[in-house]
C-alpha cells in the first residue's frame, strides 16, 4: 500500500521487543499493513518484447438490467507458453494497478510453462487504469466491490472464451491476498466458469479488529524537535488529536508492515524500486547496535524506506492524510489505490490492524482510530461496518467456504495467514501452510 505514517514514538521496552522480535523472527513475525482490456484478443507482447495493455468493455453495474452503462478494463495477454488445447490461466489484479511484470515473472507462469496454459490478468475495478467512473467520489465508489470485481471476473471470461473459442478449456484463476479471495471466491460463486483456483494468501475470513499488529506510544512534547529531526518529518510534529497521534504511529509501524507483507515478492521485477528492502534488511537494522539505542534504529528504519523510496521528508499531518482521502479526483493523491481500498475495508471487510492486543511492541492506533475513518471519509458508521463485515462472511462463507478444486497456499511469515485456511477442509480444499520459507505449489491434481 502506499507509504504513509504514524505519530507515536515507541517506548524503550517496546523497541527492545521489536528488536528481540527481528533477532527470533522464524515465521511468526506478525506485522502487516491495511491492507499493498479486450479489444481484438491478439498477442500482447510486441516484436520489442514489451507488453501492450488491451482493453475489454465491461457493465458498471452487474446486478441491475436497466443500467446499461459500461466502460474499459485493462487487461494483459501472455501467449508465450500456450499449446492448443492448454488451459488458461487467469491472474486476479487487485489494490493496485496491475503490474505487468507478473505476466514474465513469477511461479505461476513456471506452471503455464509446464502446461501450455494461456495467461491473462485483468485489472480490479476501480485501481490503476480501469476507471469505471468520471470520479472517486463516494456516490460513484458504491460500484465498488468485491461481488462487482467477479462479476467483472465473470463476463470477462465469458466473452474471452467466446471471443477465443476456449469455452472447452479448463481456467485456473490465480490471486495473491486480496486477489487471492477473490480466487477462491471466483471459483464458489461461479464454478460453471472456473475450474480451478490456487488462493495463496486469502484471508477468506472478514473481521472488523485484527488487533495482532504492531505499536508505539507518545512521549512528552518536549521531544517534538528531536522526533521531527530523528524521522525526516516536512514540519515539526504536532499532536493535537487523538487522530494525529495514531496515525503518526500507524505510519511508522507501517514500515514493517509493507516490508512483511511483501516480502520478496514480485516487484523486484522491472526494475521496480525498493524491492531490496526485505524483512532480513529490516531486521539487521533493527539488530545492528552501532546505529545507536533501539530508538535509533527505528527512526534509521524510518529513513531507509524514505531514502528506498525517494521521499525528501515525511508528511505526517492526518489533516493532510485526511484531505488527500476525501479528494475524489483520479488525479489526487490517493487515487492510486488507497483511498479505494479504505472504501472497502469500510464497506465489505474490516481488516484493521489496530494495536489493541497487548501481544505485539506497537501502540497508539486502536480500532476506534480505524473505524472513525470509515465515518470521517465515507459516512460509515461503526453499526455500518460491523453490518456490512457480517454480511461479507454470510455471502461468502468466511472459514466455512465450501467448494471443489480451491488450493489454499499460506506462509506462517504472511502475517495474513490468520484470517486465511491453513488446514485442508476437505480433499478438494486443501489448504497448503509452509513454514518459515517459500516453496512451489504442485498443481497437478488441478
Amino acid at each position: 500500500m502506499a507509504f504513509q505514517t504514524c505519530r507515536l514514538l515507541l517506548s524503550k521496552a517496546n523497541l527492545l521487543l521489536l528488536v528481540s522480535l527481528c533477532v527470533a523472527v522464524d515465521g511468526h513475525f506478525k506485522g502487516f499493513r491495511k491492507f499493498h482490456r479486450v479489444q481484438d484478443g491478439s498477442l500482447s507482447l510486441s516484436h520489442r518484447g514489451v507488453l501492450e495493455e488491451q482493453w475489454f468493455t465491461q457493465k458498471l453495474d452487474h446486478f441491475s438490467g436497466a443500467d446499461s452503462r459500461v466502460w474499459k478494463q485493462r487487461y494483459f495477454v501472455n501467449e508465450a507458453f500456450y499449446k492448443p488445447g492448454g488451459p488458461v490461466f487467469l491472474m486476479i489484479g487487485g489494490e493496485g494497478p496491475a503490474n505487468p511484470a507478473w505476466m514474465k515473472n513469477g511461479t505461476w507462469l513456471t506452471y503455464a510453462e509446464k502446461f501450455g496454459a494461456l495467461c491473462l490478468m485483468l485489472e480490479h475495478r476501480f485501481y490503476g487504469k480501469s476507471h469505471p467512473t468520471l470520479d472517486l467520489s463516494t456516490d460513484n465508489l458504491r460500484y465498488l466491490s468485491s461481488r462487482q470485481a467477479l462479476a467483472d471476473l465473470a463476463h470477462f471470461r465469458t466473452v474471452i472464451g467466446e471471443e477465443r473459442g476456449l469455452n472447452n478449456r479448463k481456467w485456473v484463476a490465480f490471486g495473491g491476498s486480496y486477489p487471492g479471495s477473490l480466487a477462491a471466491w471466483f471459483r464458489l460463486k461461479y464454478p460453471h466458469l472456473v475450474h480451478a483456483s490456487v488462493a495463496t494468501s486469502a484471508p477468506v475470513h472478514a473481521t472488523v479488529n485484527f488487533p495482532d499488529t504492531l505499536v508505539e506510544r507518545l512521549k512528552d512534547p518536549k521531544t517534538y524537535d528531536n522526533i521531527t529531526k530523528d524521522f525526516n518529518l516536512c514540519s515539526k510534529l504536532q499532536i493535537q488529536t487523538e487522530m494525529d497521534s495514531a496515525y503518526f504511529l500507524e505510519t511508522l509501524a507501517g514500515n514493517f508492515m509493507d516490508v512483511v507483507q511483501y516480502n520478496e515478492d514480485n516487484r523486484g521485477f522491472e526494475g521496480v524500486i525498493g524491492t531490496n528492502i526485505t524483512i532480513k534488511v529490516l531486521c539487521g537494522v533493527m539488530g545492528d547496535t552501532s546505529l545507536g539505542d533501539p530508538y535509533a534504529r527505528y527512526a534509521a528504519v524510518a529513513r531507509l524506506m524514505m531514502d528506498t523510496f525517494f521521499m525528501k521528508c515525511l508528511d505526517a499531518n492526518f489533516s493532510t492524510y485526511l484531505r488527500d482521502m476525501t479528494n475524489a479526483s483520479w488525479d489526487g493523491p490517493a487515487a492510486g489505490g488507497g483511498g479505494q481500498w479504505v472504501y472497502q475495508t469500510c464497506t465489505e471487510f474490516g481488516f484493521y490492524q489496530s494495536t489493541d492486543s497487548p501481544n505485539q511492541p506497537f501502540a497508539g492506533f486502536p480500532l476506534q482510530y480505524q473505524v472513525k475513518q470509515c465515518a470521517d471519509f465515507y459516512n460509515v458508521s461503526a453499526d455500518q461496518l460491523a453490518e456490512a463485515v457480517a454480511q461479507t462472511n454470510e455471502y461468502y462463507g468466511g472459514y466455512d467456504i465450501r467448494s471443489t478444486r480451491i488450493v489454499l497456499p499460506n506462509g506462517s511469515i504472511d502475517p495474513w495467514h490468520a484470517l486465511g485456511i491453513t488446514q485442508d477442509i476437505t480433499p478438494d480444499l486443501p489448504a497448503v501452510f509452509i513454514k518459515g520459507k517459500e516453496r512451489m505449489l504442485k498443481l497437478e491434481t488441478l
